[in-house]
């Protein structure tokens, strides 16, 4: 068979194949006619000659409705900006301290005759705790008021006679009383030393000595707590140390007291921040009226701040490129890329740093064929009823010829 024949049958077997592939498969003369076959010859393959005209209307009215549908506009799920504040709170976990708090040490050396008070009693400043043994400051007091009667009454002596005793001599006997004097407070003070007093009021902690036991001015008799107020020393990174200031406001919970509400001061802060850890040392006061508090209890300590306000967007909203991240933003049914720097990111929201107003649609779907200003739809938002293209008469009559059908 001559090659001309063979090409013949070859196209015909081609046209025929192809007939039948765009009348019974969908969607097969949509394929060719994206490759850029004629949509007459589509038509033709599809159809008998009769129907071909009726086909080319239909395809021309499926075009022209599907044109009234978007026009080939992307279409986005958007969602508002909000905005939210970070850095307005501190939370830290401090320890609390008796506002004052004081061990009760001898101021002489000897032993303990007797112990006055008892573990958790409420004590006031100057109270006498404990004794120690003072027989020997007692008889030397006793002996300095003898010393002092007799220079005393040896200064009036001399003092009768008149010219008869020279100046000198009444000089000698007057330093002689001052000196019998000053010895006198001398053993009225190591008298009054054997006594152990409170320097300060509060609670008495546990006593850890017994009457007959050998104490120094470096024994610890007892530990005093002050507990009408309790500090708490907290340390608070640095970023905030311009931010905090003595008499602010706190607000407090005791670890060991669940639910308890506690309010109270900074009292003091630190002068320098420290070069290890990079934080401050913040002290906070806090009434306790109940006495419910104790010195080494733990506090999880709250301060608030005016903190600073950020747009925040959807994470999905959030995409990258070369240059960073960015958003989409609809305005006026068109698409603007707007530059962003994340704050911070949360499960449900990211903070940023950008050009966005609280209110503005971000785009979180559809984002993958949006370009800087190119027209999008929005779902869920109907478009005007004049800006919807009417079908034409023709799609009308393929229309109704469908339906006839």
């Amino acid at each position: 068979m001559r090659l001309w024949k063979q090409l013949l049958i070859s196209l015909v077997i081609l046209v025929v194949g192809l007939g039948i592939w765009v009348r019974f498969v969908p969607g097969a003369g949509a394929m060719l006619a994206k490759a850029g076959v004629p949509e007459q010859l589509v038509a033709l393959a599809a159809k008998p000659a009769g129907e071909a005209a009726s086909g080319q209307g239909q395809a021309q009215g499926q075009t022209q409705r599907g044109r009234g549908q978007g026009g080939g506009a992307p279409l986005v799920v958007t969602q508002p900006v909000d905005s939210a504040v970070v850095n307005d709170r501190l939370n830290a976990i401090g320890n609390g301290e008796a506002i004052l708090s004081v061990a009760v040490t001898p101021q002489a050396t000897g032993n303990l005759t007797e112990v006055l008070v008892h573990s958790g009693d409420r004590i006031t400043k100057g109270q006498v705790i404990a004794r120690l043994d003072n027989d020997e400051q007692t008889i030397a007091a006793a002996q300095a008021k003898v010393a002092v009667a007799s220079a005393l009454e040896k200064v009036e002596r001399n003092r009768k006679l008149g010219n008869a005793v020279s100046v000198a001599v009444l000089r000698e006997a007057e330093f002689a009383m001052q000196a019998a004097e000053l010895a006198l407070q001398t053993a009225e003070l190591d008298l009054k030393r054997r006594d152990i007093v409170a320097p300060s009021g509060g609670i008495v902690g546990i006593i850890t000595v017994n009457p007959g036991d050998y104490v120094t001015t470096t024994t610890s008799i007892a530990v005093v707590d002050d507990r009408s107020q309790i500090l708490v020393d907290f340390w608070v990174p640095e970023r905030f140390s311009t931010k905090i200031a003595v008499g602010q406001a706190v607000s407090a919970s005791a670890i060991a007291l669940p639910g308890s509400e506690l309010s109270g001061v900074i009292h003091a802060i630190d002068n320098r921040v420290d070069q290890a850890s990079r934080t401050l040392r913040v002290r906070a006061r806090i009434d306790n009226p109940d006495d419910t508090l104790r010195a080494g209890m733990s506090f999880a300590v709250s301060v608030r701040f005016p903190g600073d306000q950020y747009p925040t967007v959807n994470p999905l909203a959030v995409q990258w490129s070369a240059e960073g991240s960015y958003v989409w933003r609809i305005e006026a049914e068109k698409s603007q890329k707007v530059p962003i720097k994340i704050i911070q990111r949360n499960s449900d929201k990211v903070l940023v740093d950008a050009e966005l107003a609280k209110g503005d649609a971000v785009v979180m779907e559809g984002v993958q064929r949006l370009r800087d200003g190119g027209a999008v739809r929005i779902a869920g938002v109907e478009r005007p009823q004049e800006q919807r293209p009417q079908p034409s008469d023709q799609g009308q009559k393929v229309s109704e010829a469908e339906t006839a059908k």
